[in-house]
């Protein structure tokens, strides 16, 4: 599932290629994807053009010339394609916005969804996200404070999107490796020194994700290199029986509260 790198790669990079431009075209192949039926939100959209586009944990907003946002979660398997209709992947695509010969492709909304709102109801729905960890004024400790709230697991918190928004499965198995710590510690276990670390190692591994363009495996656009070159560099997410980069040791996995969990048994403590 894309998390805060894969959105804010999706943001920075449509920002470049969309603002400004006027949607000419819409396309709905699954109702269920969007909230309001097929023809209003044709409508609403079709001469409308993309002011900027903004991310708030894992969706991805489109503000409107008409005050309206598109907001999109991924959620499960869902990606982004931009490019013309001869270049369109051969994948399922339940919506389709024209820009003239330019079309943006949401692919693989099974679980995820692209609703429509006014500003006012996009605000009421994101208000239950938790903080957004590297906005300059979520300091070290703001973190420690709403982590030692908590008596569940680490890997627990760290994606509960109401107490910190944007941080799911991968990263927040890389933020625990990073600071040397199990996914399954309790956090009112942690001492401040591990709180400390914790938070800059959250810090160092969303941005450098981020600026490696995250780990989805499919470009945005044709001449797209950005877009999935922290997959490789991930360290311990998905890397099972793979040798730790820091010690050699196998990596295992390790579910958390049933959530799958990637570690290093020699080097988290």
């Amino acid at each position: 599932m894309p998390e805060l790198p894969e959105m804010e790669n999706y943001k920075r990079l449509l920002q470049e290629r969309l603002a400004g431009r006027v949607i000419t075209g819409v396309q709905v192949e699954r109702e269920k994807s969007i909230n309001v039926p097929p023809a209003l939100f044709e409508r609403s959209l079709i001469g409308t053009s993309v002011q900027r586009m903004e991310r708030r944990a894992k969706h991805l907003l489109f503000h409107l010339s008409s005050s309206q946002v598109l907001v999109l979660h991924l959620m499960l398997g869902g990606i982004l394609f931009l490019g013309t209709a001869e270049e369109k992947p051969e994948r399922t695509v339940q919506v389709t916005l024209s820009f003239e010969a330019l079309r943006l492709y949401f692919i693989g909304l099974r679980l995820g969804y692209l609703h429509l709102y006014g500003e006012r109801e996009a605000e009421a729905f994101l208000s239950k996200l938790g903080p957004e960890p590297m906005e300059p004024e979520f300091t070290a400790g703001r973190f420690a404070g709403l982590l030692r709230q908590h008596k569940g697991a680490l890997k627990s918190v760290l994606v509960d999107q109401s107490v910190m928004s944007g941080i799911g499965n991968c990263y927040s198995d890389e933020i625990c490796f990073e600071a040397g710590l199990l996914p399954s510690r309790r956090c009112q276990q942690l001492s401040e020194e591990e709180l400390e670390r914790l938070f800059h190692a959250m810090r160092h591994v969303l941005s450098e994700a981020t600026r490696y363009g995250g780990y989805m495996d499919m470009p945005l656009f044709p001449g797209d290199r950005l877009t999935g070159g922290y997959d490789s560099r991930c360290k311990v997410y998905d890397r099972e029986g793979e040798p730790c980069v820091r010690c050699g040791r196998l990596l295992e996995r390790s579910d958390v509260s049933s959530k799958k969990s990637f570690c290093c048994l020699n080097c988290q403590r």
